[in-house]
């Protein structure tokens, strides 16, 4: 029987940054009456059953807005964590990723410090990967499987090092739809800017055949290199 074809959807902030943003940052961050638009059309979606959801960045509108949001949908998010960001002002704090966990939301890692992996010594990438593990593995008391790298930006070293840190899957930015079983699983970045058109294509999965096998051929790159 074929696989079903995933369609991962993933955000960042809602509504107002209560940290200062990185740059680039700012159009990632969706108003929080688009958010719930976007989510209603999600849930409305004809084929739901195969389509996800994930947040990147661990900031606290993933509880304050996202959480409540998707319970009311009956809807559930994969949270990606930074680690080194547990606490701060506008992220999530230790009691709010036990709270996203006592809703059925399943917890992530996204690192310790947004960094670009694929730019990073191995013993700097380790220190990511294995690290922030630990932390989330301390504070949510099971076993973290998955991880969501930075800027999508990975390489063959980065997988290889995800893999022997333990991780079950990794999720990048490469946009299209993913095998549900690879270990390397490919999702959309909703923007400010995207388009309702847009985004009926990320959750259709529709996608011209050439750019197809662009996104395809990329991604064999980036494992190779």
């Amino acid at each position: 029987m074929a696989r079903t074809a995933l369609r991962i959807i993933n955000f960042h902030g809602i509504g107002e940054p209560e940290r200062p943003l990185e740059p680039g940052e700012a159009p990632y961050w969706l108003s929080t009456a688009r958010f719930n638009d976007m989510l209603d059309r999600i849930a409305a979606h004809p084929e739901r059953d195969a389509l996800a959801v994930t947040f990147d960045d661990s900031n606290t509108s993933d509880l304050t807005i996202a959480a409540p949001a998707l319970t009311k949908r009956g809807l559930t998010a994969q949270f990606f964590v930074l680690t080194g960001r547990i606490g701060e002002p506008g992220s999530l704090g230790k009691a709010d990723i036990n709270a996203l966990v006592d809703m059925g939301m399943p917890i992530g890692s996204h690192g310790i410090a947004h960094r670009d992996w694929s730019s990073l010594a191995p013993a700097q990438l380790d220190e990511e990967l294995k690290t922030s593990k630990s932390v989330l593995e301390e504070a949510c008391g099971f076993e973290i499987k998955d991880a969501s790298i930075p800027f999508g930006r990975y390489n063959a070293a980065v997988l290889s090092r995800l893999r022997s840190a333990g991780y079950k899957s990794a999720y990048s930015s490469d946009k299209g739809s993913a095998d549900p079983t690879s270990f390397l699983r490919a999702r959309t970045s909703v923007r400010s800017d995207t388009t309702d058109d847009a985004l009926s294509d990320a959750l259709s999965g529709d996608m011209p055949a050439m750019s197809r096998l662009r996104r395809a051929a990329r991604m064999q790159l980036k494992q190779w290199v």
